[in-house]
């Protein structure tokens, strides 16, 4: 697999290990690229880790992904709930799409229990704390050898 497998993360999540660590953890963003780029290496695959807290950003990089990027790992933070924006990048693009959730929004609050993204992902992974981003990875890299 030449091209990267992009893992995008949304607005707060550059807080990770500061931000409400009952809810997700002490492990910071730092622990999960390096996670993330650890397995990628044993993988055989390149990941691009990428964290924003604008909206737009997320957008242009789903739209660079359409030509760069063998797969999206996308943890979009509250544009999960409320961005048709970021759908309708991610439906332009042509390979597997990954959700990712640190916790399990189905537990939380009621306006957390949509995703917009949830339309377009190959899979979801909510509640399995920072572990989910390499099940995701794992499975980005399964669909495209199957």
């Amino acid at each position: 697999m030449s091209k990267p497998i992009f893992i995008l993360n949304g607005p707060n999540l550059n807080l990770l290990g500061q931000r409400q660590p009952e809810i997700y953890g002490r492990e910071t963003l730092a622990d999960v690229v390096a996670a993330c780029e650890g397995l990628a290496r044993d993988l055989g695959v390149g990941v691009r880790c990428l964290q924003s807290n604008h909206e737009g950003q997320l957008v242009d990089w789903v739209q660079e992904a359409r030509g760069g990027a063998a797969g999206i790992i996308i943890n979009a933070g509250a544009y999960t709930h409320t961005s048709v924006a970021i759908l309708d990048a991610l439906n332009a693009f042509e390979g597997p799409v990954i959700e990712v959730h640190i916790s399990n929004i189905h537990k939380r609050e009621a306006f957390r229990h949509h995703s917009f993204i949830s339309g377009r992902a190959d899979g979801v992974i909510v509640g399995c704390g920072t572990e989910g981003y390499l099940f995701a990875l794992r499975r980005v890299v399964s669909l495209r050898a199957g």
